[in-house]
């Protein structure tokens, strides 16, 4: 039996609960009922991915709710939230990391706390309205509502340059968005006009169902493109997430390495590419060499800080390198393991942001040379560290091998791309991350103990082995048994590929024939369910 509005149950449960937080003010209640909201949510999210089913129509989103349009029938502009194999483990991601930052944040967050965990929730229903929005005036919606709350979570929680970085961080987000958001409404109008009785619609498969001339289609993608690929951040738009994931709490870290960097990656892989399959393939050889040359730089850059949490914000930005290059392979196993890597880099560098908060906790210093040997203090710490550590650069049987492998092998087969000394040279990155990530583990873990502070320091307690372990688990399982976590995405993504791949063909037709090509079949809701029509 199908739960009835269990996917917005779960989007909006957090919002609910912060709501309550404006009211209640005591402290340790606000807490454990963060706490137990977020284990709720993941729960509720369980059901979605145990009742997915990865064979149905991949066209037909599942578990989905409906609800207008709202503003007027003169626009059509609708609640309408779904799962598909697309965004489903990326819901899963975020529901699980959500209890785990705030298990983190227990003694982490000494002041105000009451409005840090009403934030949280915040930040947790717009991420979660992000991934599956189907709706892009409400996708925008939710987009733009992630700003509010982490704005303030690192402005008032985070380091002495905390106003800068959070300032920095929304200047950067909100001019892309507000690029976005004007192609959006011309997208929109021009949607209305092609395939939906004059009437201006923001549907994504109203939008999917469009044939963009090749001209309109360019200008369109770089103002999406350009808005994506800040938030992933793509080389060189990436200045602002160093300064943001040093100056942030440990938990607005996670959350920014987990969830929040996905968004750019994702709205790239669900809106760029289908909707604008000609510019895609166009531009899909720049995006590759900034894709490369980000997965390099970040590697190098990274290598020369003395700031661990600074490390690991750079390896961010050569990480998400691979995930775009995989993007624009136009390959099935380029995609897929971009996906799947997206998920990886969310348990990988969520577990180092954690393991280095709980290092700062002890001892107030992000220096690496302020460590050494601790090896000796904290062999639990040290455990964890060096799994995660192994997993992010991509050690065979963990997590992090199974994307980059299926990255580079698509990428490798690719036709779009087809630059084999390219992708050679993206390779590299996973010999740099090694570099870099087995050199912070010698400066701060090994060597002779010279502070009595590190001599000293205490191990894991229970909370914190409890926040770690099912990182641990997921590498583990996801490298030796990456197929099941594969199976829900397989065939949506080759329905996708297979769409971008017709579009192109059909547009590309057309222009050469001077021919209007026929709009594409499309999903329409005509309140209790779904129906696939052709507009003919």
């Amino acid at each position: 039996m199908t739960f009835p509005y269990l996917l917005t149950l779960v989007i909006f449960l957090p919002l609910g609960a912060a709501l309550l937080t404006l009211v209640i003010r005591d402290v340790s209640t606000v807490r454990w009922m963060t706490l137990a909201t977020t284990v709720a949510t993941f729960l509720l999210s369980c059901l979605l991915y145990v009742g997915f089913d990865p064979a149905a129509d991949p066209s037909v989103p599942q578990f989905a709710d409906v609800t207008g349009p709202l503003i007027s029938h003169a626009f059509d502009v609708k609640y309408f939230v779904g799962i598909d194999g697309i965004n489903l483990l990326l819901v899963m991601l975020t529901t699980l990391l959500s209890p785990l930052i705030v298990l983190s944040s227990w003694h982490y967050i000494a002041k105000q706390q009451v409005a840090y965990y009403g934030l949280l929730l915040l930040l947790q229903t717009g991420v979660l309205g992000v991934f599956t929005s189907f709706d892009l005036f409400f996708f925008y919606i939710f987009f733009e509502l992630t700003l509010i709350p982490m704005y303030f979570i690192i402005g008032i929680w985070g380091g002495e340059d905390r106003i800068y970085a959070a300032i920095k961080f929304v200047i950067y987000t909100m001019v892309g968005s507000l690029l976005m958001l004007a192609a959006l409404l011309f997208l929109g109008y021009l949607a209305g006009n092609q395939v939906n009785a004059g009437v201006f619609t923001t549907d994504y498969f109203n939008l999917l169902a469009l044939e963009i001339p090749l001209g309109t289609q360019t200008w369109l993608f770089l103002l999406f493109a350009l808005a994506f690929a800040i938030k992933v951040p793509l080389f060189p738009l990436h200045t602002w997430l160093p300064d943001a994931h040093v100056q942030a709490p440990t938990g607005g870290s996670v959350v920014l390495a987990g969830v929040l960097l996905k968004m750019g990656t994702y709205g790239l892989l669900r809106f760029c590419l289908p909707l604008f399959p000609n510019a895609s393939f166009s531009w899909a050889m720049p995006a590759a060499v900034l894709g490369v040359i980000g997965i390099i730089y970040g590697a190098l850059v990274a290598r020369a800080q003395p700031d661990a949490k600074k490390l690991v914000a750079y390896s961010s930005v050569s990480h998400l390198g691979f995930i775009v290059i995989g993007l624009f392979a136009f390959t099935i196993e380029a995609m897929q393991g971009a996906l799947l890597q997206m998920i990886n880099h969310g348990i990988s560098t969520g577990a180092l942001f954690l393991l280095l908060g709980m290092l700062y906790e002890r001892r107030h210093t992000r220096l690496m040379t302020d460590y050494g040997g601790i090896a000796k203090s904290v062999p639990l710490l040290t455990f964890f560290m060096v799994f995660s550590v192994l997993a992010s650069a991509g050690l065979p049987g963990l997590n992090g091998f199974v994307g980059e492998f299926m990255i580079l092998l698509g990428a490798f087969k690719s036709t779009v791309i087809g630059s084999p000394g390219l992708i050679a040279l993206a390779t590299t990155g996973v010999i740099l991350a090694a570099v870099y990530l087995l050199w912070m583990l010698y400066q701060v873990f090994w060597g002779p103990i010279t502070d009595k502070a590190n001599a000293e320091m205490v191990d894991l307690n229970g909370r914190e082995v409890v926040i770690l372990m099912p990182l641990a688990v997921l590498m583990l399982l996801i490298g030796f048994v990456p197929q099941p976590f594969l199976e829900k995405s397989d065939v949506a993504m080759q329905h996708l590929l297979d769409t971008v791949e017709a579009k192109q063909a059909s547009i590309a037709a057309a222009a050469a024939s001077d021919a209007a090509p026929a709009p594409a079949p499309r999903a329409v809701f005509d309140g209790t369910a779904f129906t696939v029509q052709t507009n003919d």
